[in-house]
């Protein structure tokens, strides 16, 4: 999760938060959290949620877009996952963005859990950063892709 522009922005990707955070290095971003949110939050989120960006192939004009950015407490944007070594890669990762209800359901609703995860981070890092991949891979929270029917995501898939 990182606050910027007003919105609070969930990054579900282990190794886009790090290209993110500079593998906890940056400043004010020193300590790195995993926060565990529900499922029917995230799928809120998702259902309320509109681009972040305009797209033709989704929208009918900019003017029905911008209408639908300003009402939505959710917002999606897709940027390029990252490798080991922070290097993007051809395939796109979820970016989640709330504000308003969204942010109030996630902080008093959603939140099943938070840990620490600097140590870990630090960990990963150390390893990628003495050439050892192979160690660093197994050190990897798992991800798989999030099973959310096609009917959910299509007003998200620009």
């Amino acid at each position: 999760m990182v606050c910027e522009r007003g919105l609070t922005w969930i990054k579900p990707t282990f190794l886009w938060m790090m290209y993110r955070c500079g593998w906890g290095g940056k400043v004010g971003q020193e300590t790195v959290l995993a926060v565990e949110i529900s499922r029917a939050g995230f799928e809120w989120a998702l259902r309320h949620a509109c681009l972040s960006s305009y797209a033709r192939e989704v929208h009918p004009d900019r003017a029905a877009w911008q209408r639908e950015l300003k009402r939505a407490p959710a917002r999606v944007q897709w940027d390029p996952e990252r490798d080991l070594r922070l290097r993007p890669l051809s395939h796109r990762a979820l970016q989640l963005g709330l504000s308003g209800e969204a942010v109030r359901r996630y902080a008093d609703e959603w939140t099943v859990a938070i840990h620490d995860v600097t140590p870990l981070v630090h960990e990963i890092h150390a390893l990628v950063s003495s050439g050892d991949l192979a160690s660093a891979a197994r050190l990897l929270p798992q991800e798989r892709p999030y099973p959310v029917g096609d009917e959910s995501l299509a007003h998200l898939l620009g």
